[in-house]
């Protein structure tokens, strides 16, 4: 484990001579930074840029877990991955097909590259459990943009959203891949898929060629912990080490990978223990929100699947405050304030509550009990 590795330098007594200028003395640092574990590519650590020892082997052990054919560690985010990705199969000029719920890294990478873009126009559900969240994206559109512009050298798709809404990867593949097109799909927001019946398939085992995955975000991993990964023989694997060299520090946290290696040790030894006890919370959320009658929660609840969703990620509480007379940003003030919760984000009507294996059962029972209290004050409206 390369925490324990690093562990064992800090106190094998070894004087650094090298950077960083703290030199691991607490003195000089706010109290409560690992100090000790910030250490440079000294001996015996390798190096991210070219990994031959304990760097390759949490690389190997991720492609492993997730069934990708080589995984690259990131420590600048999957912003770093995604401007990789593309610039790795795509040239100056190319045509890039991209939907139009993509992150900004998305089109910060074709400004970087000189790439012009094609966008999918994501449809919005505006009524009901919708509530304005963007749909998933069809593959007829992706299919039909492909058929009449053969010159689009990348297909680029953001599943799961920051909403939790997944689209069809398996097929939205398959029409790429029939045209001889590459399918990179930013999944910043999907690290934690395929590990349990109850969460959808990860676009890894989806048929895309590339993903970037922040683990980060849905994961016990600290910020900016993230992984690229490489699927198969139309990923460019060559063209997108050297970009991360270029993208990404020369001098990356070993902290940062010590967090990656033991999130994913965590997972490979207890990941089937942990995800069962998540279903539970999740279920036990859904059952303490079933007397809503105003607001209502997507996929959780008595509130049913909408069809314009092809999968849900239930780990995104999604509230919907479209039937009540709360905007999403005062239902965030009024968890805020009233009940010492702070939601990931919020929009006109619906806020969005972040939830991982590392909630308790407490955290989740707090949420519903807040949100029934809320939607009783509504009664009168």
């Amino acid at each position: 484990m390369l925490y324990d590795k690093i562990k064992e330098y800090a106190e094998s007594g070894v004087y650094p001579m090298h950077m960083p200028g703290h030199k691991r003395n607490a003195l000089f640092l706010p109290p409560g930074l690992p100090c000790d574990a910030d250490i440079t590519e000294i001996p015996g650590f390798d190096d991210l840029h070219d990994p031959h020892g304990v760097l390759l082997e949490t690389s190997e052990l991720a492609a492993g877990l997730y069934g990708s054919s080589r995984a690259f560690l990131l420590v600048n985010g999957s912003t770093a991955g995604v401007l990789a990705a593309i610039g790795a199969h795509a040239a100056h000029g190319d045509r890039i097909l991209v939907a139009g719920n993509c992150h900004r890294s998305v089109f910060n990478a074709a400004e970087l590259f000189g790439l012009d873009t094609v966008t999918i126009a994501q449809e919005t559900g505006a009524a009901g459990a919708a509530g304005g969240i963007g749909l998933s994206i069809d593959p007829e559109s992706v299919d039909s943009a492909l058929e009449k512009d053969s010159s689009i050298k990348l297909v680029v798709l953001t599943s799961p959203t920051y909403e939790g809404v997944i689209s069809d990867v398996r097929s939205i593949a398959h029409a790429a891949h029939a045209r001889g097109v590459p399918l990179f799909v930013d999944s910043a927001h999907g690290a934690h898929l395929g590990f349990s019946p109850v969460f959808p398939d990860s676009a890894v085992a989806s048929g895309a060629d590339v993903v970037v995955m922040s683990l980060h975000k849905t994961l016990p991993a600290l910020t900016q912990c993230s992984l690229l990964h490489v699927c198969g023989s139309r990923a460019n694997a060559g063209e997108l080490a050297r970009l991360l060299s270029v993208l990404q520090t020369s001098s990356p946290s070993y902290v940062l990978m010590a967090s990656i290696d033991s999130c994913l040790r965590l997972l490979s030894s207890e990941k089937d223990e942990l995800f069962r006890a998540y279903e539970r919370n999740l279920a036990c959320f859904g059952e303490g929100i079933k007397t809503l009658r105003k607001i209502i929660v997507p996929y959780h609840g008595p509130c049913p699947p909408h069809p314009g969703f092809f999968a849900f990620d239930p780990g995104k509480i999604v509230v919907v405050t479209k039937n009540t007379p709360l905007s999403g940003f005062m239902l965030a003030d009024i968890l805020r304030a009233e009940h010492k919760i702070e939601v990931e984000l919020a929009r006109d009507n619906y806020v969005v509550a972040m939830t991982s294996i590392c909630d308790s059962e407490d955290g989740f029972a707090r949420l519903a009990e807040a949100l029934v209290r809320i939607d009783r004050s509504l009664t009168k409206w």
